[in-house]
């Protein structure tokens, strides 16, 4: 079983699917959809169950959620995803917010659009629930690389071999 997943760490498209890195990931990941789902609730069911419009209380309620869960799953990945990049750490914390909420805003989009589509055939809690999980294929790649350093590590590798010689 061990051989298997080192041989599966090693495949180009899914291997980062069995490294921690991406297990953690997802741990933060799924927490975040409890945060998104647990606020899109609340929102759908109280905070904006006076508008009306079903399809503009839904808008509102996914915003709030996304915002929610965006600011717990950055925290969560810087400090315990990517806590090993520390060292790379060279803009200010807020800047690195800005960095991750770019990243994501593909992922959002998609999040955003795939819950509107999904929801006129489900529950727009499942249509919230499919739309997190397509959408975090993206969002894990661009951390990866932009937010949280992989650029910065694979630089300062290279650095550390020529000062090395």
């Amino acid at each position: 079983m061990h051989a298997l997943i080192q041989t599966l760490q090693q495949l180009p498209l899914i291997g980062a699917l069995f490294r921690p890195r991406f297990i953690k990931f997802g741990i933060v990941g799924a927490s975040g959809v409890v945060v998104n789902l647990s606020v899109l609730f609340i929102g759908q069911e109280m905070l904006f169950s006076h508008v009306g419009s079903e399809t503009l209380r839904l808008n509102l309620s996914l915003a709030l959620a996304i915002f929610i869960a965006t600011i717990s799953n950055f925290t969560w990945n810087r400090r315990w995803t990517w806590q090993d990049r520390r060292a790379l750490r060279s803009v200010p914390i807020i800047v690195q917010f800005g960095q991750y909420a770019v990243a994501c805003w593909v992922g959002i989009v998609i999040q955003f659009g795939l819950t509107n589509l999904f929801a006129l055939f489900l529950h727009y809690l499942a249509a919230n629930l499919i739309a997190v999980v397509i959408a975090s294929l993206f969002n894990f790649v661009a951390n990866d690389f932009w937010t949280f350093g992989r650029h910065k590590l694979r630089r300062h590798e290279r650095e550390s071999r020529v000062d090395a010689i």
